[in-house]
């Protein structure tokens, strides 16, 4: 009887459209749409899927002919089980081409229920449809002819509630609303993305910044970017944290904290280009026409230095590295204070006067247990466990323990430029984005979700200055402490570094700059979206009140 069943070719092609209508169901359900467009939603996917699983006799060929939408499906429900709603993202399809295999495996891990469920759902029916091919098994005419039929009337009344429904707004829908259509958009969109990042080489080799450096005296410089990894200001003690996760830099009296710092992406893979870029968030196509921090500072005659925790994957951050004189990647464990080693190493080997680093760490990157050795395991217990509301205390002590011991390594950063006698130098950190920990009832984790979240937009962010510096730019020190609570974005980094070192460039906006007394206080702030456009930080860019609430009492200022 059951191999009867599973060599029922219209059980398959059944099954077939049920597993396919699985991740449509849950979206219908998760993002609260109008009425029509929920329903035009449901009907057009299934219209379509039921009239394609019967274009051909051999149903075991068209299950296998739409791998590609199973493939949709499957990603829309891991990434449904992780976020809570909103769809597969152009940004999740480029994450899935540049994460590495050990990042990809520590999630998936920790995701199990929805891995489980995906191999439950889509590998047997794989199986089967390779069982009917290798049997030769078809569907029968009458079988066919009734899918057509039904499906054929299904999708012409969901096309009939679509255009009546939106009234003119049919593109938007199709390409934001209906799955899988907004699926194949994005990838289209990821795939766009990665061509301009394959050849980035090309489209910038020609740009230059001018860029000049003149020094106010005739001593070293030594200045270091330090960029962050998912290190969100609501756990750190410095913002108010209830937990002692910044012991080290609290005690410090010549730290300055940027207190409204957002991101312009939740995505490192944007995030983070973005930071090394000159371009404001409304001029991403640019990006890719312009070199980054790294390749202006040799313009201005300084050595360069980019030292990375995270494995180079062929992205965009790669590329604009290796700008740098020296570039180096550190080996597992991966721990961040392996960046400071190097650092140390190199400021003894390099007698160049003028010396930049740009140290980009693993911070509080999922899996949080390994991104600190256990002497920093201060909060317990952190073990490794499913992603889950029934685990939230463990996964919380386990990312409470990273930003600890970014606490260690950023003060490590300092006593090390500390020991440097007679040097000018300073050091400036921020983070490329932050991080959802199942703080609200949504289930919200991680951070590259679709629709963001206040706990991935507020980013912690620092600087510290050398007393040698405090004495050659008195004026950039104060336009410094003055500017703690100016509203900005990831966008001033570029601005900052290159104002730190009081390298000039036509490309370079001290409007920007959070150690500049000419910073604009009018400026608004702006977030990129999934579809690469530049959306106001307002309280219009889609987040509900109970966000807005969060933003008020974090004191980040929403226009």
């Amino acid at each position: 009887m059951i191999k009867k069943r599973i060599f029922d070719a219209t059980l398959l092609a059944v099954v077939f459209v049920a597993a396919l209508m699985l991740p449509v169901l849950i979206l219908t359900y998760t993002e609260k749409n109008p009425l029509w467009v929920a329903l035009a939603g449901v009907l057009l996917p299934f219209g379509f899927y039921t009239v394609f699983a019967a274009l051909a006799r051999h149903s075991g060929k068209m299950v296998w002919y739409g791998f590609i939408f199973i493939f949709f499906s499957a990603f829309q429900v891991v990434l449904s089980y992780l976020f809570g709603n909103s769809v597969v993202a152009s940004d999740m399809f480029l994450n899935l081409m540049t994460t590495n295999a050990g990042e990809a495996t520590e999630l998936l891990s920790n995701i199990y229920p929805a891995v489980i469920l995906v191999f439950i759902v889509y590998l047997p029916l794989l199986w089967m449809a390779t069982m009917h091919i290798r049997k030769k098994i078809v569907l029968k005419d009458g079988v066919r002819h009734w899918m057509f039929a039904i499906g054929g009337v299904v999708f012409l009344v969901g096309c009939v509630v679509l255009v009546c429904g939106c009234r003119g707004d049919v593109k938007r829908v199709l390409r934001d609303e209906v799955f899988p259509v907004n699926a194949s958009y994005n990838l289209g969109l990821a795939i766009s993305e990665s061509h301009k990042i394959n050849n980035y080489r090309q489209t910038s080799e020609n740009f230059l910044y001018h860029a000049e450096h003149k020094p106010v005296a005739n001593t070293r410089e030594v200045y270091v970017l330090v960029i962050g990894e998912a290190s969100r200001a609501a756990s750190w003690q410095m913002y108010g944290y209830d937990r002692k996760t910044n012991p080290l830099l609290s005690k410090r009296d010549d730290i300055i904290l940027y207190r409204q710092i957002t991101t312009q992406s939740n995505t490192t893979h944007k995030s983070v280009p973005m930071i090394l870029s000159s371009i404001h968030t409304s001029q991403h196509e640019e990006l890719y026409c312009r070199t980054g921090l790294l390749a202006m500072f040799n313009e201005a005659g300084f050595t360069t230095c980019f030292i990375s925790n995270q494995q180079p994957q062929g992205a965009m951050i790669d590329h604009m590295a290796n700008d740098a004189n020296f570039v180096e990647y550190m080996d597992a464990p991966y721990h961040d204070g392996q960046l400071v080693n190097a650092m140390r190493k190199a400021l003894k080997e390099i007698r160049s006067q003028k010396v930049l680093f740009v140290l980009h760490t693993y911070g509080s990157h999922f899996s949080y247990h390994q991104r600190y050795p256990r002497a920093f395991a201060q909060f317990l217990p952190d073990d490794d466990v499913a992603i889950s509301k029934k685990n939230i205390d463990k996964i919380r002590n386990a990312y409470d323990n990273s930003v600890l011991y970014t606490d260690y390594v950023l003060n490590d950063i300092i006593s090390t430029l500390e020991a440097e006698e007679n040097i000018c130098s300073a050091m400036y950190y921020c983070a490329d984005h932050g991080e959802d920990l199942l703080d609200t009832k949504e289930g919200r984790f991680l951070h590259s979700s679709p629709t963001t979240t206040y706990y991935q937009l507020h980013v912690a962010s620092l600087a510290w200055f050398s007393p040698k510096y405090k004495e050659l730019y008195a004026d950039k020190v104060t336009a410094a402490k003055d500017n703690e609570n100016v509203p900005a974005t990831t966008y001033s980094v570029f601005h900052t570094m290159a104002d730190m070192a009081s390298v000039t460039s036509p490309y370079v906006n001290v409007r920007a700059s959070l150690f500049s007394p000419e910073f604009d206080y009018s400026a608004r702030r702006y977030y990129l979206s999934d579809h690469n456009e530049a959306v106001l930080l307002d309280k219009n860019i889609g987040i509900d009140e109970s966000q807005q609430a969060i933003f008020t009492r974090a004191g980040v200022e929403l226009r």
